[in-house]
């Protein structure tokens, strides 16, 4: 007796088999998660916690949240999942709870660094641990035993979670505090800038790097020292020492030598680290202060002079401005600013007959 034949996708004569599910979209690299408007604190985490698993396709790494009944979850995150690391950057309207005891794989470890307000850390019971971490400060901790966070509302802060085991003895002991100028925190938030600006166009090896590089410079904070025979920092330690720059580009004294000493660094790692930047620190300083210069000229009102400009960005005296200008810009200070007036000018009327 003949037997029917399934139809496959290549027809009656193709092979059968079983039927395919469509393929699943691969989990998202970034995350954006806002329950400020959430009714209750309890909704807010519920809502925070579903759309975070939905965005990224993995559970919340953290435990539960105990909110009580005074307690209160409405935040707004921006953040990005790298392997078994968690960056994210949230802001406060009102945070108040308790994070519940964290068992099998919810042991992490903590770093909040705190850019506006304040974020305290107190001991359910009054009797242990309170620390309050205000803006300019981090705190690094592992969170157990869990505490009771107060975060004023407005707060800004950058939040890291790691698993303990990757950071071996550096996690253990006392909570570290530190401020966020010091020259490995420096170092660490360029890099987490990096990572969060480029993790969806990273490669799988290049997002398991930046992972490992991440680490490596959380146990610089907590060491307080940096390896600068890694080279995988070379690019953090750049960036760090670029944002350096432009908080002080004014200052007279801006060099490599002080940009070295402000990240604890030698002049020669500095200089090795800028290979992967395409420009000397020094063609950076100039660049930057160059295009500073040039958003003075085009300013609407109150153009300072070429010489005022080439005083106040520490140019050794106008020619050399000049010099330096045209040769970045194509023009001269005085032919940009010309250029710019022609263009705002409205056009005439043609001449009647």
């Amino acid at each position: 007796m003949e037997t029917a034949r399934a139809e496959g996708p290549e027809g009656p004569a193709g092979p059968a088999g079983p039927a395919q599910e469509p393929p699943r979209e691969p989990p998202q690299r970034t995350f954006t998660l806002d329950v400020t408007g959430a009714r209750t604190g309890r909704d807010g985490f519920d809502a925070f916690r579903q759309s975070f698993e939905t965005q990224t396709g993995e559970p919340w790494p953290l435990p539960s949240l105990d909110l009580g009944e005074r307690g209160d979850f409405r935040i707004r995150v921006r953040g990005a999942v790298v392997h078994d690391v968690h960056i994210s950057d949230v802001y406060s309207e009102r945070f108040l709870g308790q994070p519940t005891v964290a068992r099998d794989n919810g042991d992490r470890f903590e770093l909040h660094l705190v850019r506006r307000g304040s974020w305290r850390f107190s001991s359910p019971s009054g009797r242990g641990e309170d620390i309050a971490v205000p803006a300019g400060a981090f705190i690094a901790r592992r969170n157990n035993p869990p505490l009771l966070f107060d975060v004023r509302p407005g707060t800004e802060a950058t939040v890291l979670l790691l698993p303990t085991a990757v950071l071996g003895r550096a996690s253990g002991g006392k909570p570290v505090v530190g401020p966020a100028g010091s020259g490995e925190m420096r170092l660490l938030t360029a890099h987490v800038a990096m990572v969060r600006e480029t993790a969806h166009d990273l490669s799988p090896t290049g997002l398991h790097g930046a992972r490992d590089a991440l680490i490596e410079l959380v146990r610089t904070v907590l060491r307080h020292e940096f390896d600068d025979t890694e080279p995988r920092l070379a690019p953090a330690l750049a960036r760090a020492a670029m944002d350096l720059a432009d908080e002080h580009l004014t200052d007279p004294d801006l060099s490599p030598a002080t940009l070295a000493r402000r990240l604890n660094v030698s002049v020669r790692t500095l200089h090795r680290a800028f290979t992967t930047a395409e420009e000397s620190v020094t063609a950076y300083v100039r660049r930057r202060r160059l295009e500073r210069a040039r958003q003075e000229l085009l300013a609407p009102f109150a153009r300072p002079t070429v010489s005022e400009l080439a005083a106040h960005w520490h140019f050794a005296d106008s020619s050399h401005f000049i010099r330096a200008f045209k040769k970045q810009y194509g023009h001269t200070p005085t032919r940009l600013t010309a250029l710019s007036d022609e263009r705002k000018r409205p056009p005439q009327a043609p001449p009647g007959p």
